[in-house]
């Protein structure tokens, strides 16, 4: 007889430990004063650097290669910067309800922020789907997201987000663009040197990332802005995420059935069009929300590690379909880009 296998646990990033931890630390030694200026002073630069990284890493002539396969690309734009805040707004129903408004406010955030890069490509690699296809699509779309992320922020959440207002997107240019064009106008010289360490820059670029969130969370411990969340308000968010969740992975899987893509090209569709950055959505947020930032990054750190969860189980099952389970003529495969499964953490 066999031995039965226990369920594997569903996989819990270490990134994700190291964030809560550092929330925790938020809330234990939360930076007052001087000390907070200071913090504040480096998560700025951090920040700006961060998306000087960004633009270093992405090959502008793999971005305009993959152009060729847009029918994908512009699906997964649409579900990104279209469906996803269509849902965000409709969520506006379940106030006082289930969520206040403040967790509205950073549920609508959310919804705007671009996909991921790295998560989708591991996940649409364990699938067998279109790697070359996602690497482009979470490209493309965090690179719309530097645009199209503030822009619809400014449209659809106003003076309602926090200290959002027509100076965020001033901020947002200069803080996030400039760096970004900055990095894409020297890749020519420093491209080499950031792929050789490529593994070193990223611990930095977490780094940053950690630093973002401790300076949004101490912020909020200072004003006490965490009285407003209580496990009944926080148990009705993760509820209306799950849902989210499995509203778009419905929709991207089945929506690009609809479409006539092939097996490949829909892994590739599902995974990059059901998720949400946290590694450009902090930053983004912190620059948006100021002060507010701690509540307004809540619902998007939750749903990361929601997403990664259920696209870990998904990706798994999807790597035992049949081979020849293909709906639809297959469209010409994108162009292979520079770069692997990466990490699960985008």
């Amino acid at each position: 007889m066999k031995r039965l296998r226990r369920p594997r646990r569903p996989p819990i990033d270490l990134y994700i430990l190291l964030l809560l931890g550092t929330v925790g630390l938020a809330a234990l030694l939360p930076a007052r004063g001087t000390a907070a200026d200071a913090v504040s002073g480096a998560s700025t630069a951090a920040i700006a650097f961060l998306f000087f990284l960004y633009g270093a890493r992405l090959s502008t002539r793999e971005a305009l290669d993959g152009l060729k396969h847009w029918r994908l690309h512009v699906t997964v734009l649409a579900c990104t910067f279209v469906v996803f805040p269509l849902l965000g707004l409709a969520a506006r129903g379940l106030v006082p309800v289930l969520l206040t408004q403040p967790l509205h406010q950073g549920l609508l955030f959310l919804t705007l922020v671009p996909s991921t890069i790295q998560s989708s490509i591991a996940f649409t690699s364990i699938a067998r789907g279109n790697v070359p296809a996602a690497i482009c699509a979470g490209s493309f779309s965090s690179l719309a997201g530097i645009v199209l992320t503030p822009l619809l922020a400014a449209a659809l959440l106003g003076g309602a987000g926090g200290g959002f207002s027509a100076d965020s997107v001033l901020k947002i240019v200069l803080q996030l663009l400039v760096p970004f064009v900055a990095g894409q106008l020297l890749r020519r010289w420093i491209g080499g040197f950031v792929a050789r360490h490529k593994k070193a820059l990223g611990l930095v670029d977490r780094g940053s990332i950690l630093l973002v969130v401790y300076t949004a969370f101490s912020a909020g411990m200072v004003q006490g802005i965490w009285h407003q969340v209580s496990p009944v308000r926080l148990a009705g968010l993760l509820a209306v995420e799950a849902v989210l969740l499995a509203v778009m992975l419905t929709l991207t899987w089945y929506g690009a059935k609809a479409l006539r893509f092939g097996r490949e090209d829909r892994i590739a569709i599902q995974f990059a069009g059901s998720k949400k950055s946290l590694a450009s959505g902090l930053p983004m947020a912190s620059v948006l929300f100021g002060a507010h930032a701690s509540l307004a990054v809540l619902p998007l750190m939750l749903f990361h590690q929601m997403q990664l969860m259920v696209c870990a189980v998904i990706a798994k099952r999807r790597a035992h379909d049949p081979a020849g389970d293909v709906t639809g003529p297959a469209p010409a495969a994108a162009p292979r880009a520079g770069a692997g499964p990466g990490t699960r953490s985008g």
